[in-house]
Formats: C-alpha cells, structure tokens, sequence
C-alpha cells in the first residue's frame, strides 16, 4: 500500500503532443559568440549529479575558459534519477534562454530525461534569444528540438561535466569563440604501430556530400521519432554515434530510422564512435554481424557519401560539432569540414 501511495503522490507525466511527421525546417541563427567574462548558464535535463562536488569541478572548469558559470534555478535537484521534476528541468532550459545576462547554455552532463523535458520549455522564448546550447548524449534531445523548433545552431561537444582534454577545448574554442570553420580530421594516434590503428575512419560509400549538419546519439535521436521534436532530415548530412549498444540493437534503430524515411532524405552520413557497441556473448540477435557489417547494410544501398570512425562520441576527447550549419563531408578521406560559423 505504501508503494501504491508513493506512486499516486507523484506528479502525473504530461499529455504530450500527439505524434506528427518530422517538423518542416525551421529557421536557424547563428547566436553570440564567447568572449573572455562571458557568463555561461549551467543547466542539467536529465540525471542527476552523483556527488555535489560534481558541481564544482564543473564550475572551476568554466572559470578556467575564462567564464562565469551560472547555475540554473533548480540545478544540483533530484527526483529519483533526475536532476529534478520535469517542469523544472523544462523551466531551467527556458530561463537560461531567457537570461539576458548568459551568453551560452552548457549542459551539465547526460544520461537520460532531456526528452521528458521537452514539453515545459517554452519554445517561443528559445527562438526569440538565440544562444548556443553546447552538450552530447542525452543532450541530443534538445539538439533536435531546438532544430525542430528554431532557434540558434546548437554545439554537439563536451558535456560540461566532461573532462575536457586540449583537443577537446581547442576544438570547442575555434567553433564556440573563434567562430571557425575547421576541417575536422581525426588525430593520429600515439602507438607503437608500423601502421596506425586506433582512430582510423573506414569508407562505407566514397564521394563528397554537403548538407545541414544534424545528428547525436543514434538511441536518444531514434526515441524522437514520431514526436514534434524531430527535425527534417531532408538533404541532411546525419551524424550518430552511441555507446553500450549491442550490434543488433544499432541494427534495430537504424532499421526504424530507415522505415521512418529518415535515411532517404540524406545527402550524407558519418557515424563517430561506438563505445563497447558489441554483444559480449554474440547470443543476441546480431550475433555474427559487425558494427561494420549492420552500417553498410543501412547507409550502403542510399547511394550517398558515408564513412565511420569520426572523432566524437563517448570518448574521453572530441570533436565539436555544430547543428545545423552547412558542411561537406569526404568519405573517402574520412573528413568534415565545417562551412559557415555556428555563431556571430
């Protein structure tokens, strides 16, 4: 009975708007750019910090950027494995935007939850300040609704929980401060090898491709579908990457997506890493597929431009990426090269 009680007192899940076709494309900005004092809005959707002093690591690590972090209202909350209710997570994200005093908004870190969120921002004051939301993982979630929705080109990077190596900050400062656009190449790897190993990217399908960059974590962008908070793809360049996910369960969402006509719109595609993707017993319905195998049979038969192995994802540096910028990939040589700035 006690459980039964516990559970009524808890506030009920919203009615979420009904499912819908992807969004038609919805006008993106470029926000501000960081300077030097900027003040940064510090926010978690989705779980919970484990230890407060979290927190302050992550604090310490704005100021080392030179800039001032900000906490959100309700940030450093929990309710069960979330940083907070719902409407608080939602509220949080919409304060941030509309803080006249933060230039940008880091997420804190992952997990999952960003997506029950969704429903409580308010997405008319997203789009009236733009200003770049910078996250990866769970935080796909609010990359596609602000691409679905409008509002600033967002930056797939580093949570700001994350631990933040040289080649991580030095790539989010030539996108988020110099306002560059690199030619992201991954690096070479530092082993005692005759021919280098780690970090290689392996060509599905050759040829160039330009297209609005979109994309994240395939599980979380996959969990959209259906929902009023997935963009269009249409002549997209899709980037994906994942991690803990058996082979036969990216098989299943890349099969969704296909059947969704997500894959048929693209232009390109560049899948990163995938971190311990693999079945550690091969009993599962994938067995005898590799993470290779189950890429060329989805991304192969569209004809376009694909290549795996891209420097993001769960690793401990990476790339940052900007949503919804123009960029053109070279699957041959494994390249993305940025096209315009993601901020002002």
């Amino acid at each position: 009975m006690a459980g039964l009680g516990a559970l009524a007192a808890a506030p009920a899940l919203p009615l979420f708007e009904a499912a819908a076709a992807p969004s038609a494309v919805a006008k993106r900005v470029a926000g501000p750019r960081l300077r030097p004092g900027d003040t940064i809005g510090l926010i978690e959707p989705a779980s919970a910090s484990d230890d407060p002093f979290d927190l302050t690591l992550v604090e310490e690590a704005v100021r080392a950027m030179g800039l001032v972090p900000k906490r959100a209202p309700n940030l450093a909350k929990r309710y069960g494995y979330l940083a907070g209710q719902d409407q608080e997570r939602g509220s949080d994200i919409t304060a941030m935007f509309a803080d006249k005093d933060v230039r940008a908004i880091f997420a804190v870190r992952g997990g999952w939850g960003s997506a029950r969120a969704l429903p409580y921002v308010d997405w008319d004051i997203v789009r009236a300040n733009p200003k770049f939301l910078l996250g990866f993982s769970d935080i796909t979630a609010l990359h596609m609704a602000i691409a679905a929705k409008g509002g600033a080109y967002t930056l797939h990077g580093p949570n700001a929980g994350s631990a933040w190596g040289k080649s991580s900050l030095a790539s989010f400062k030539e996108i988020a401060f110099d306002g560059g656009t690199p030619l992201l190449v991954n690096p070479p790897a530092n082993e005692d090898r005759l021919v280098q190993r780690r970090w290689r990217t392996v060509k599905i399908r050759g040829g160039k491709a330009q297209g609005r960059l979109l994309g994240g974590n395939l599980t979380v962008l996959t969990a959209l579908a259906g929902t009023p908070y997935l963009p269009d793809f249409t002549g997209a360049i899709l980037f994906l990457e994942d991690v803990d996910e058996a082979e036969y369960r990216i098989d299943r969402m890349l099969t969704q997506l296909g059947q969704a006509g997500v894959l048929k719109a693209l232009a390109g595609v560049v899948f990163g890493q995938c971190t311990t993707c693999r079945d550690p017993d091969g009993s599962g319905p994938g067995g005898g597929f590799t993470l290779n195998s189950i890429l060329r049979q989805h991304f192969g038969p569209l004809g376009i431009p694909a290549f795996e192995g891209s420097w993001f994802g769960h690793i401990a540096d990476q790339f940052t990426i900007p949503q919804g910028v123009m960029a053109e990939i070279d699957a041959d040589a494994g390249t993305l090269k940025i096209m315009e700035p993601a901020v002002t």
